[in-house]
């Protein structure tokens, strides 16, 4: 059996982001798992926001489409995002409207079709960004027809789980996680 690619999209940019220093735990995890892990940044990928006149006038963003094809060359995804105002942030909502709108040999949006997805979501709230992640999931399946997983990771307290090597000091969150690598691992490759 080929070995499951996995791509991971921190939802965030910002310095000393909690959800990236989460998505890089997921990526050690999925590397401990033997997978192909690739973990991105959106600030590689910048967009303009998604506007239907700039679309009709100028086409999708060379980078929508790279973005798409990054997408396209994994099994699975993961999105760790951050929680802004109950919901998910405009940079990623942003990014995922931009790649649902390339269109390649007369495709429609099968990228996120054809591959499992999995959510997680770092806060130092007390609800680990449960808003962001109902958001997400509802954009992913709704929106773009994708499956996500059942399992999800909402870690909250995320401004104290992390010890100085960047480990989960409590073991209910690496097990929360390691729930989720495995999840999307199992559909990732019962979708090959």
């Amino acid at each position: 059996m080929a070995i499951v690619k996995i791509l991971v999209i921190p939802g965030s940019n910002r310095t000393g982001s909690f959800n990236v220093r989460l998505a890089a735990a997921i990526t050690k995890e999925l590397v401990l798992s033997e997978v192909d892990a690739t973990r991105i940044s959106l600030a590689d990928f910048a967009l303009p926001i998604y506007d239907g006149d700039l679309e009709a006038g100028q086409g999708v963003p060379q980078t929508a489409i790279d973005l798409k094809r990054m997408i396209g060359a994994h099994h699975g995804v993961v999105i760790v995002t951050p929680e802004y105002n109950a919901s998910t942030p405009p940079l990623l909502k942003n990014a995922i409207d931009w790649v649902s709108r390339v269109r390649e040999r007369g495709e429609t949006s099968r990228v996120f079709q054809q591959r499992p997805f999995a959510i997680a979501s770092a806060s130092e709230g007390k609800f680990g960004g449960m808003r962001s992640l109902m958001a997400l999931r509802q954009v992913l399946t709704l929106g773009c027809g994708a499956t996500v997983i059942p399992q999800q990771m909402a870690l909250s307290g995320a401004d104290q789980a992390f010890d100085d090597m960047d480990r989960f000091k409590d073991e209910r969150d690496t097990r929360s996680m390691q729930a989720l690598v495995r999840g999307l691992i199992d559909v990732a490759q019962r979708m090959m």
